[in-house]
């Protein structure tokens, strides 16, 4: 793999610069922030463009991303698109001799992220996720405090969001587009969760309610279940529990409750909580959570791209949440428990 002398000359850009969260203008700022060079946007939508020309003076603009793989001479590319395109558009870059950071998730199926892994070990390139809660304050502090023993060891996870409500009319809530109810917010848990428990993953179960949201989407067939859950048994033992939900009003609360031989660990982005139970007595201390830290994700690659430093998240590292996802959906349609492939 090529290295780059100084960050400014990373040529960067993105495919999609849609209105949600203004992602495109967010991802080219990170980018800036660690010194890298936005030179180009590609997008679709005419409107669109015309706003990241405003948001960044003199950039590059395209109209798909064959265009811009031809014309332009970006170096690293983030893919801010549906679900269902992430694979496809970054093998194009890929082969294209481009580097890429993929919104989450990586991918929908392990055999997409295995060929986009595969291409990108071929052409010597990077190919990760951007996984930026990596960085979240919530699951930096919650890993200084586990281990330093604020709950002894660690037995098991429940991951959980949701509520009752109808899911809202765009492609995320397109079975699909966007992979099921589990792959937006699921990835990220999942991703939280991987840095707790680091034990090889042994299988996956998954459960699914579909139907009660369907008649009244857009997607009618093709909408996202109404609730599912997956089960992961680690090698050590442990095992989390993810579930995510439109159908029930009484969320536990918090995002994740974290078991552990000597108490219990709750947290959600904001705040969090630790129960302990000491000389018969019940002990609850609480408090909020740090900053996130999420720039240090495209500083990561900018230093992994100039001096070597070791990739954080690495195509291997973000395979594994959608492994588990991957298999949590065919566990759902066959009945029965998955072995996992990749630990």
């Amino acid at each position: 793999m090529a290295r780059f002398s100084k960050a400014q000359d990373i040529k960067v850009g993105v495919i999609g610069y849609g209105g949600a969260f203004n992602m495109g203008k967010a991802h080219l700022e990170e980018m800036k922030r660690a010194g890298m060079t936005p030179v180009a946007v590609a997008e679709i939508d005419e409107k669109r463009l015309e706003v990241a020309r405003q948001d960044f003076a003199g950039i590059e603009t395209y109209n798909s991303a064959a265009k811009m793989l031809k014309e332009s001479d970006v170096h690293l590319l983030a893919i801010i698109t549906p679900h269902n395109t992430h694979a496809a558009l970054s093998l194009q870059c890929l082969r294209a001799g481009r580097h890429v950071v993929c919104e989450k998730p990586f991918a929908i199926t392990t055999a997409e992220c295995d060929r986009m892994i595969a291409e990108a070990k071929k052409r010597k390139l990077v190919v990760s996720t951007y996984h930026n809660r990596h960085w979240d304050g919530c699951i930096l502090h919650a890993l200084d405090r586990i281990k330093k023993g604020a709950i002894g060891q660690v037995v098991r996870i429940e991951a959980h969001m949701g509520g009752h409500g109808k899911p809202g009319d765009w492609w995320r809530s397109s079975k699909s587009i966007s992979g099921g109810i589990l792959y937006d917010w699921g990835v990220h848990l999942l991703e939280y969760s991987l840095q707790i428990i680091t034990s090889p993953i042994v299988e996956v179960s998954g459960f699914a309610k579909t139907g009660h949201w369907a008649p009244q989407s857009k997607w009618k067939q093709d909408a996202n279940e109404d609730e599912a859950f997956a089960v992961v048994r680690f090698k050590s033992g442990q095992w989390l529990t993810l579930c995510i939900t439109s159908i029930d009003g009484n969320a536990k609360r918090g995002q994740m409750e974290i078991t552990g031989t000597q108490g219990t660990y709750i947290l959600d982005y904001r705040t969090w909580e630790i129960i302990r139970h000491e000389g018969g007595e019940k002990v609850v201390t609480s408090g909020k959570n740090p900053d996130s830290q999420g720039y240090r994700l495209y500083q990561n690659v900018a230093d992994h791209l100039i001096k070597g430093t070791p990739l954080v998240i690495t195509g291997e590292w973000a395979r594994r949440p959608i492994h588990i996802l991957d298999l949590a959906n065919q566990s759902v349609l066959k009945g029965k428990t998955l072995r996992a492939r990749y630990a």
